[in-house]
């Protein structure tokens, strides 16, 4: 099918254009039956006139195959109607049963409603019931919650209506209805001895009440607190003195609308501490402090046999005296941890430039000259932004203040496709140029993230580089996301900013973890000056959190203030997480073969890790110590992981041995070497033992949230929709009246047309020539 636009509104084309093909052969079959061996009485001429004829004739009919049709913008009447996706599942009833109500309502107004349930009891296929309902350039209205517990998402749910040009309109009642429910957080897995932090959690709707929350371990109570607000945190920390399974029970005493929700349970898994070799020429604090939490072998050296251990810690140790280098290469690369600590004896002073071990690490010996980088900033400009576009472009101005002259620098605008703004040239000479191209930016049109990093990666070309890309994320993170791995591959990192009156950091969290970058607000725009070679500082003192959606640095509150740090810079393609105050890399993570390796190079006055070691900071580098430590169990046989799970959802118990386990009626496949696999799916609430591990079975998620989702407000901003209360149905009857009565593409197909053309044209022409003949002016075969 081809076509073309010849006017605004009026396009004409093709169905089937490769019967066009056959015109050729039918001039030329035409030509050798008129003039090939001519004999008679006919003159030149006649024959051109027949053959100038019957031409034409053969033209109208192809074209007629062909399938001519042209498409037209008209404004129609339509026949304005609204199908009305009615919730019914359990996380509905805290909200009034406004249905009959709003159907009357709309119907009262002269337009139809045609009702569909969706869900029951506790299943919410939201997304599924509304991608089943959706019509090209239709309109539906959602009165739900928008809680999916089954099915697609609501993001899918919108791509799929953005396709077909349909509208999503939502009505969410507030709940009226007191509902609690509780929920435990913390650790899936611990060290025998060690302390580890808890919480359990009280959430829900409705009016305030008084509920009684307490908290057992293994049955014996830990912590109990009453409270009348909601959400309510009861924190608290644990040592088990134990390896094996133990539980955790929440549980809720109140009166509200379920009681299924009122009890939260959670495994733990309690191992023997992980071996850990430290290895230092010298007595650092630091050695204490990791034998507080794992298992320890001090050394000087490296050894030959590191068979035992999960990781490996040199501090502060020269290049030539860390021992058997090669063996702890293999070491690492078939999956162990390496965690290099600095100070005044290793790096830059030490001889790593250029050795076996600078190799491994994700930093290298020498600041150097700062390198340029090619960037492409891709700025949100559609209309899931238009509301906020005075932030970002705020935003985006902030982000070029951070970046440095050095630096080549291009900008592209988005919102269904991409369009770009400027070329990728020297920031030192387009500086002007590209503020006031940001400041004449102007927001309309649907959403796309993906075609925006996509546009972005055609400016790059085959340039490597970073893409910014600013946008308050109000769209599917799928495409988007496989957009930015792709672009990963190619060595051109993703980093996301949020900007706008709404965001959605987890759709630009997971846009950037998949394109290997880091996601950031945009009160945080400063720190891309330490990553981009801006302003070069971050302001005041103290070390800087680049990327908070790492594992190394979730939930870390920094307050040390390092004396003294190594002169290094970041190898290409690792992450940087922790800097000092003017930009100097304090914590480095990558990974090397099959296993981990982070660098801690920030240190004190006297060459020791000083406030790091002591809290908050001190959890920075226990959980760097536990990214390189990795999973405590991977050298461990039998069962090693049976995850909780809640009531009809399936879990996997994961064995590791060198035969197939035979425990009662569970049914192992093998998944690789020496592992095995089965999957259990409970049917009731409860704790459940398989072989020598226990996993919990909690509520379904049905009862795990009340009223009206965030993911709403995204679905009806990107399908054009309108949230309404459940008192306005003569609303939503003249917004579906305004729908059907929009102008829409109309499609006509003109095939008739040409095959009449020729027709008449044929017919008029043998005419002609019968006439002649009759009048005597030719021979009988009609030619003059």
């Amino acid at each position: 099918m081809v076509g073309v636009e010849l006017t605004e509104g009026l396009s004409v084309g093709l169905a089937r254009p490769l019967f066009l093909l056959a015109l050729p052969l039918g001039v030329a079959a035409l030509w050798a039956l008129i003039f090939r061996g001519a004999s008679g009485t006919a003159s030149e001429g006649s024959r051109r006139w027949l053959f100038a004829a019957r031409v034409a004739v053969v033209a109208l009919v192809v074209l007629s195959a062909a399938g001519p049709y042209t498409v037209q913008s008209r404004s129609t009447a339509g026949d304005p109607s609204v199908t009305l996706l009615v919730d019914r599942s359990d996380s509905m009833a805290v909200s009034p049963n406004v249905a009959d109500r709003l159907a009357e309502s709309i119907e009262d107004a002269g337009v139809s409603v045609r009702r569909v349930p969706v869900g029951a009891d506790a299943s919410s296929p939201v997304g599924d019931a509304v991608a089943a309902n959706l019509r090209e350039n239709g309109s539906v209205v959602l009165l739900s919650d928008g809680r999916v517990t089954s099915g697609q998402s609501l993001a899918g749910a919108t791509e799929l209506a953005r396709e077909v040009n349909a509208t999503v309109s939502v009505v969410s009642p507030e709940p009226r209805t007191r509902e609690r429910y509780v929920t435990v957080e913390g650790p899936e897995k611990a060290s025998l001895g060690v302390e580890n932090r808890f919480a359990a959690r009280v959430d829900g709707v409705g009016p305030n009440t008084s509920a009684t929350l307490t908290v057992r371990v293994d049955g014996r109570v830990v912590a109990e607190r009453t409270t009348n607000d909601v959400p309510a945190v009861v924190g608290f920390n644990h040592t088990f003195a134990s390896t094996g399974s133990h539980t955790i029970t929440a549980e809720i005493d109140v009166t509200d609308r379920f009681v299924a929700n009122d009890v939260a349970r959670k495994t733990v898994r309690v191992v023997e501490r992980p071996e850990v070799l430290y290895v230092s020429p010298g007595d650092y604090p630091f050695r204490e402090y990791l034998g507080e939490l794992y298992d320890v072998t001090t050394a000087e050296r490296v050894p030959e046999n590191l068979s035992s251990y999960y990781a490996v810690v040199v501090q502060d140790a020269p290049a030539d005296r860390i021992g058997n280098v090669d063996r702890l290469q293999e070491f690492v690369i078939d999956g162990g941890g390496l965690a290099v600590v600095g100070g005044p004896n290793s790096f830059e002073a030490g001889g790593y430039r250029g050795s076996a071990v600078g190799s491994m690490l994700p930093v290298s010996v020498g600041e150097g000259q700062r390198r340029a980088t090619n960037i492409v900033l891709a700025v949100d400009v559609s209309g899931s932004a238009e509301e906020g576009m005075r932030i970002q472009k705020s935003a985006s101005l902030s982000v070029l203040e951070q970046l440095g002259d050095e630096n080549e620098v291009g900008l592209v605008g988005f919102n269904y496709q991409a369009y770009r703004v400027s070329a990728i040239e020297p920031l030192s000479r387009n500086r002007d140029e590209l503020r006031d191209k940001i400041r004449r930016l102007r927001a309309g049109g649907a959403t796309d993230i993906a075609s925006g990093v996509r546009g972005a990666a055609e400016l790059l070309g085959d340039r490597t580089g970073t893409v910014i890309l600013v946008s308050d994320g109000g769209d599917n993170p799928q495409e988007a996301a496989e957009a930015a791995a792709r672009l990963s591959d190619r060595g051109i990192r993703v980093i996301t900013v949020g900007a706008g009156e709404r965001i959605n950091e987890r759709t630009l969290t997971t846009i950037a973890g998949a394109g290997g970058g880091s996601y950031f607000r945009a009160t945080e725009a400063t720190k891309l000056g330490i990553l981009f070679g801006g302003a070069g500082a971050a302001g005041g003192s103290g070390l800087v959190v680049l990327d908070r959606s790492a594992f190394v640095t979730s939930g870390v509150t920094l307050t040390a203030s390092p004396a003294s740090f190594n002169d290094v810079t970041v190898r290409s393609g690792a992450d940087f997480l922790v800097a000092g105050n003017n930009g100097q890399p304090a914590v480095a993570t990558w990974r090397y073969g099959l296993g981990r390796v982070a660098t801690v190079t920030a240190y004190g006055e006297d060459g020791t890790l000083d406030g790091l070691l002591r809290e908050p900071d001190s959890l920075l580098l226990t959980r760097t110590t536990n990214y390189v430590v990795g999973d405590p169990e991977r050298k461990a046989t039998g069962i090693t992981g049976v995850p909780d799970t809640r009531v009809g959802v399936p879990t996997t118990v994961t064995y590791r041995g060198s035969e197939r386990p035979e425990i009662g009626n569970v049914s192992f496949r093998r998944v690789g070497a020496e592992t095995y696999q089965a999957t259990l799916t409970p049917e009731e609430t409860g704790y459940f033992r398989v072989g020598n591990a226990t996993y919990a079975a909690n509520y379904p998620a049905e009862y795990a949230a009340f009223g009206p989702a965030p993911e709403l407000e995204a679905l009806v901003d990107d399908t054009g929709g309108r949230e309404f209360s459940a008192g306005e149905g003569q609303q939503i009857a003249r917004f579906a009246a305004e729908r059907a009565r929009g102008v829409r593409p109309v499609r006509s197909d003109w095939t008739w047309l040409p095959l009449l053309v020729g027709l008449l044209a044929f017919t008029a022409e043998v005419s002609y020539r019968r006439l002649q003949v009759r009048r005597r002016n030719t021979s009988d075969g009609g030619l003059p």
